[in-house]
């Protein structure tokens, strides 16, 4: 006899960045409170905001969105895979390195991968029958907008999926940019029938103010599409403490007041940035500024810090790192007596030369780097993708995890950021004050945080970083308790399970 269907419920949204992945960990943190083995699903994700969880099959190290890797701890489960099967990881303007539970399957353009697409439901359906084998319960998230009907065919990633797994939907509206009667509405007369028919509801998120006052929003909006409302969101602040999923968050940032910071941290925002949530720890610190500096601005004399984040095309971002003029910069503060620290791509940046012979980093074969590291990096396969754990130089512990192409040698080396699983791991100048590190994530790492702003006169906070995430997740949780019909959710999602 086959095992009875998983009960399951999609959100997705009438647009990006509406805020389904955290509505998402929300959910999952609240049905995990009630008792139920929740798991988060995203068919398809499209960020440069990457996170490592395990290849069930063979205990090896994958890649998947940042966001499953949240709404994983959500559920408190580990990260698997197919938790989110297809990762597209954007490398040029046109075209992405695809992801395939877990492992990278390729790249392709954006046309390209159109064609492509329909071969991949049977990976992501795959997943999807695995995670229901250890689940009462699968939140699945959509991407970008339903409504998108030049993508419809082939799709994974919204309607293609809930229609072939057979998952009731709740779209999600969001009211803080406007228009969102007219995004839902539009979005129910643009569906054909059949893509309609998944729909139960829809939600309001991201309300300030008083509710309601938008009851007869609700109502026009049901009266126009026969749909019903499950509630209406408020503005979750403590979303704020949560890791953002790509660069649609980043744009949206707003920066923090001047004045009142102790320490200035200075992040040039590359084209193709990747996990730039490595910095929310620090941003999260209090008399911490992280300022996030765009093409066009400079970077801010009285930064005591600046930090290279990661990138997924390092040789092209270090060419418009020059043009922006951001070299001559860097080279100022360090002649000040700043200090400086590359992640990841960022500490490819620094070294001295970067050679990409085989075209694994994209069309130039070589580049000078901006020589603050004595070291050279030289772009080969295979992909290196791990959780790392281990010591600083200093001696305190540090964890993270290594997303990279590239290996990176050279005399700083003997001076090494950390000590990972026994072997050297990064490079540090001998003045000390320029440092790089494969190692993402290594700010969540507390006593080495604090370390490093005791460096710059303070404290820092005696809260753990993945404390202050998960008070958040539960904040959100009872948020999304007190203005949502949970129960109705429960119900919509036991409807998949009673059919047979």
């Amino acid at each position: 006899m086959s095992r009875p269907r998983v009960p399951a419920l999609m959100l997705q949204g009438t647009g990006s960045d509406v805020g389904k992945s955290a509505l998402v960990a929300g959910l999952c943190r609240l049905f995990r409170q009630r008792g139920l083995a929740v798991r988060p699903f995203k068919p398809q994700n499209m960020s440069n905001n990457a996170a490592v969880a395990r290849i069930p099959e063979t205990g090896e190290w994958g890649e998947i969105g940042r966001a499953q890797w949240l709404q994983a701890l959500a559920c408190g489960a580990e990260p698997s895979v197919h938790m989110n099967p297809v990762l597209l990881k954007p490398q040029s303007e046109t075209g992405s390195q695809i992801v395939v539970q877990g492992r990278v399957a390729g790249a392709a353009r954006g046309a390209d991968y159109q064609r492509l697409k329909p071969t991949l439901l049977g990976s992501v359906m795959e997943s999807f029958h695995k995670l229901g084998a250890e689940a009462d319960l699968i939140l699945v998230e959509g991407a970008g907008s339903p409504a998108e009907i030049n993508l419809r065919a082939g799709d994974i990633a919204n309607m293609g999926f809930a229609r072939a797994a057979d998952v009731p939907v709740v779209l999600v509206g969001d009211i803080d940019r406007g228009g969102v009667i007219a995004s839902l509405v539009g979005t129910h007369t643009i569906l054909p029938p059949d893509d309609r028919a998944p729909i139960r509801g829809f939600l309001i998120n991201k309300f300030r103010g008083d509710v309601s006052l938008f009851d007869s929003g609700l109502a026009a909006i049901t009266d126009f599409t026969g749909w019903p409302s499950f509630g209406v969101v408020p503005w979750l602040a403590e979303a704020r403490h949560l890791p953002a999923e790509d660069s649609v968050a980043l744009e949206a940032r707003q920066a923090p007041s001047r004045g009142a910071a102790q320490l200035l941290v200075a992040v040039p925002v590359l084209d193709r940035i990747a996990n730039f949530d490595d910095l929310d720890p620090l941003a999260a610190e209090p008399g911490v500024e992280v300022r996030f500096v765009r093409p066009g601005e400079r970077l801010p004399a009285e930064a005591a810090l600046v930090v290279l984040p990661g990138t997924k095309s390092t040789i092209a971002d270090l060419q418009a790192f020059r043009r922006n003029g951001w070299d001559g910069d860097l080279r100022a503060h360090h002649a000040r007596g700043g200090r400086i620290l590359g992640l990841c791509g960022g500490y490819q940046m620094l070294g001295t030369r970067i050679r990409d012979p085989d075209g694994v980093d994209g069309t130039c074969s070589e580049a000078e780097g901006l020589g603050l590291l004595e070291v050279e990096t030289v772009m080969k396969g295979p992909k290196t993708v791990r959780a790392a754990a281990g010591l600083s130089h200093e001696g305190l512990a540090v964890t993270g995890y290594e997303i990279h192409m590239g290996a990176t040698d050279g005399a700083d080396r003997a001076r090494p950021f950390a000590t990972i699983d026994g072997r050297m791991e990064g490079a540090r100048s001998a003045d000390g004050r320029v440092e790089g590190t494969y190692l993402h994530g290594v700010f969540g790492s507390d006593a080495w945080r604090r370390r490093l702003l005791q460096r710059f006169g303070l404290t820092g906070s005696n809260q753990s970083y993945l404390e202050r995430v998960e008070a958040a997740l539960d904040a959100i949780a009872a948020q999304l308790e007190a203005c949502l019909d949970i129960d109705a959710f429960w119900a919509i999602a036991r409807e998949r399970a009673r059919k047979t």
